[in-house]
């Protein structure tokens, strides 16, 4: 029920892959052709040309997001307490901290380097009123099945408070649905813990190699519930409105899933001299087949095959295919001066080739694509300053859209300081926020056109402590 919350990356990076790793990042972005201990994430060959020695990277980040949806749908107007075809829902997605760790210990020609992080997911999203898509599916079935049913519905409850079962049935015959209410939450949280373990070798005292694996560790959880009532008239008892609640038409989920894959890194460092440093990183796509361990009450066998194409993915027992992809990425940093140092890099992830729940990779019409850029400038001996800019583009078709799982173009700014505190000891502390392009969909239902207004908000803050040991 909340794919959205859980199943795509809620900061920077692909559909799947977070490559916000550390606050060295939220102040700039293009780290693909840097040579940091910060920068082993992103450019791990560059991590060769280090000074001899033990470094250390420990991170923190917190996010903030707003996933904001305009749902319009003709039968809303059925509902009591929003009679207007237009319904807004909104989900708020926290991540108070989403840590990191990067080491790395060099010798004359080679290293040894790990990363501990968060790869994918790293919050929790909550929709308090539910969402759109199951507001609209249950505005359908009361408008179509409710009348039908509503005399057997007001006879049973009539001869509960004692009537006689004809005059009950005689009553009831006269009742009028009038409209719907819905008690509805959904909320999900995803983490998807990444630690990757690689090694480098100077081929040169100018060209350096990387080989490496990471391991990922996906858990994720899904819980949500819908209760809806129904109002009626009944004019032959003087009644004008009540209420009933249809408890054979409510849904409980709590799903929750574990999965685990392992994939390959290589990576190349070309240090051309003191100005110029270029780079470039393959990441092999990750096998993630997620076991759901799930309870689903439903009692109406309507329902549940109105449900089945949403829920279906959360069926106890099932495995449910969410591929991370594979990742090139490709970087330069110029430094003109000792002081200055400017940066850019390009990402593709290759969304087409990675398998996903119901073939829904089909829907992707082209890979993502991200460019970066950056600048740092020592102001003087004790603060660095920087800033930087990213776009990227994902190439989703409408039929991949939809308010349990979207993603919108976008770009970021970002900008921060590093303390150079002593020559082991620094401080980064970075901010960055995302501009999202809002789309609209319309999906076409039996009661009419559903269009969707999608639209997110986002903003990180970081904090990074760095030790030359």
């Amino acid at each position: 029920m909340m794919a959205l919350a859980c199943g795509s990356s809620a900061f920077a990076g692909g559909l799947l892959t977070n490559t916000n790793q550390n606050a060295a990042f939220n102040r700039n972005f293009a780290q693909e052709g840097k040579i940091d201990i910060t920068s082993i994430y992103a450019n791990p060959a560059g991590g060769a040309f280090l000074s001899k020695g033990w470094h250390l990277s420990l991170n923190n980040q917190t996010a903030f997001q707003r996933r904001n949806i305009d749902t319009s749908f003709p039968l809303f107007q059925r509902n009591l307490d929003n009679p207007s075809t237009t319904h807004y829902f909104k989900g708020v997605a926290t991540a108070p901290a989403i840590p990191s760790v990067t080491v790395s210990y060099n010798r004359e020609k080679w290293s040894v380097s790990a990363h501990f992080g968060l790869n994918g997911g790293g919050g929790k999203c909550e929709f308090d009123n539910g969402l759109g898509s199951f507001e609209a599916a249950y505005a359908g079935v009361l408008e179509q099945r409710v009348p039908g049913v509503l005399p057997l519905l007001l006879t049973q409850g009539l001869m509960a408070q004692g009537i006689d079962p004809v005059k009950a049935s005689a009553l009831a015959a006269t009742g009028k649905y009038q409209g719907y209410k819905l008690n509805s939450f959904m909320k999900g949280r995803s983490y998807n813990f990444g630690l990757q373990l690689g090694g480098t070798y100077k081929f040169t005292e100018n060209l350096a190699g990387y080989v490496g694996i990471r391991g990922i560790f996906a858990t994720n959880n899904y819980n949500g519930a819908v209760n809806p009532s129904i109002a009626y008239g009944l004019p032959a008892a003087g009644i004008k409105s009540n209420t009933v609640a249809l408890n054979n038409y409510g849904i409980e989920l709590n799903c929750d899933q574990t999965g685990f894959g392992i994939s390959g890194i290589v990576g190349i460092d070309w240090k051309i001299n003191e100005h110029w440093n270029v780079a470039g990183k393959y990441e092999a796509p990750t096998r993630l087949s997620l076991k759901n361990k799930s309870e689903i009450n439903i009692a109406s066998d309507e329902v549940k095959a109105a449900a089945a194409p949403v829920l279906g993915q959360f069926e106890d027992g099932t495995k449910v295919r969410e591929d991370v992809p594979a990742m090139l990425a490709l970087g330069v940093q110029y430094s003109p001066i000792e002081e200055v140092r400017l940066s850019a890099g390009y990402h593709q992830f290759f969304d087409k080739a990675s398998k996903k729940y119901n073939g829904k990779q089909k829907y992707i019409n082209h890979n993502t694509h991200e460019f970066l850029v950056g600048a740092e400038y020592d102001i003087c001996k004790l603060i660095t300053v920087s800033a930087s800019w990213e776009i990227t583009r994902y190439g989703l078709a409408d039929e991949f859209m939809n308010d349990l799982s979207f993603n919108l173009s976008n770009h970021m700014v970002g900008g921060g300081i590093r303390i150079n505190a002593t020559k082991r000891f620094n401080i980064d502390l970075g901010y960055m926020c995302t501009f999202y392009n809002s789309r609209n969909v319309t999906t076409m239902t039996v009661a009419g056109p559903k269009t969707d207004h999608y639209d997110r908000k986002n903003q990180t803050f970081g904090v990074g402590l760095n030790f030359f040991l």
